[in-house]
């Protein structure tokens, strides 16, 4: 699985871009380093032959990882939203009324 691992400072996060088995922890053993990524300075260094090799193999990418290949140039797809936002996650929330609950229709007036 590619997928992002923390490195640097507190507040000065970068990160380095790596091959790891799902089922590892993210700061323990990985299999291969195929680069680095600093959001702060918007700069990264990416191996391009390795990570269309283990892309080939079979390897599974993060969603972030996804986005920050498809910027690099590496891949060549649409960027996967990461974060819902609050507002598509309330009009959800008005729109799954129940099937039960439905309004009763509003009476009319008659018009003179």
């Amino acid at each position: 699985m590619l997928k992002l691992r923390k490195v640097g400072k507190k507040h000065q996060a970068s990160f380095r871009l790596i091959v790891g088995e799902k089922r590892h922890k993210l700061q323990g053993k990985q299999v291969e380093d195929l680069g680095w990524y600093n959001p702060r300075q918007d700069k990264h260094q990416l191996n391009q032959d390795r990570i269309n090799y283990w892309l080939k193999t079979g390897a599974q990418i993060t969603d972030t990882v996804h986005n920050l290949l498809v910027s690099a140039g590496v891949l060549k797809a649409k960027k996967i939203p990461v974060h819902k936002s609050r507002r598509a996650n309330s009009q959800d929330k008005e729109a799954g009324t129940p099937t039960g609950a439905s309004e009763q229709p509003k009476k009319q007036e008659p018009t003179t």
